[in-house]
């Protein structure tokens, strides 16, 4: 009667559990193995696992694309890149043209053209001032982005927040209360008969 709530299994029972549980293990294992394998083939196909050879040959190269390249300002909404390619036409012979879009698709006004020779772009830059769909054009040599490095612009003083200094915080001089310790006077404000008090 005393025993029996307890199940008394064999050896045989424990060694088929032990032997199916060290099974499952091997599978999850294997599993595992086969996703780290999956996921290391994926980060190399986009090309988010870089050597650093690699991210200095890209960015030399990207300097190289920029060096042939100029940006294009105050472009027309309506214009349209092989317009934007004709009217640089002239400089040299036009690799790509990339009028930068918004996320609904609408153009920010301003491009980036690419030439195929460095030369051409001694040429664009005298299009400055230019007119494209009734727009002055605003043309500059494209600058090579580098990332993490903002520049930092200055914050103008703004007369409705206040004129605070940018120094360091200097603590009043320490002045013990003439009241005590978490003592304020009370200002009271001159007694009216109130028949309620």
């Amino acid at each position: 009667m005393e025993h029996d709530d307890v199940d008394m299994t064999g050896a045989d029972g424990t060694e088929v559990e032990l032997d199916d549980m060290k099974k499952r293990l091997k599978e999850m294992e294997d599993e595992a193995a086969a996703l780290r394998e999956m996921q290391a083939k994926v980060e190399k196909e986009m090309g988010s696992v870089q050597e650093p050879s690699t991210a200095a040959a890209s960015q030399a190269s990207r300097e190289e694309v920029d060096s042939r390249s100029v940006f294009v300002g105050n472009v027309d909404y309506s214009c349209t890149p092989e317009e934007v390619q004709q009217h640089f036409q002239s400089c040299g012979t036009v690799n790509r043209v990339t009028i930068r879009t918004d996320k609904f698709g609408q153009p920010k006004g301003y491009a980036y053209v690419e030439f195929l020779e460095v030369e051409a772009v001694q040429e664009a830059i005298l299009l400055n001032e230019s007119e494209l769909h009734g727009r002055q054009l605003k043309v500059s040599a494209k600058r090579t982005n580098i990332p993490g490095m903002k520049q930092f612009r200055a914050r103008r003083p703004n007369p409705a927040m206040g004129f605070r200094s940018r120094g360091p915080f200097v603590a009043p001089p320490f002045m013990y209360s003439p009241y005590g310790y978490g003592k304020v006077p009370r200002m009271r404000m001159p007694m009216r008969y109130s028949p309620y008090f």
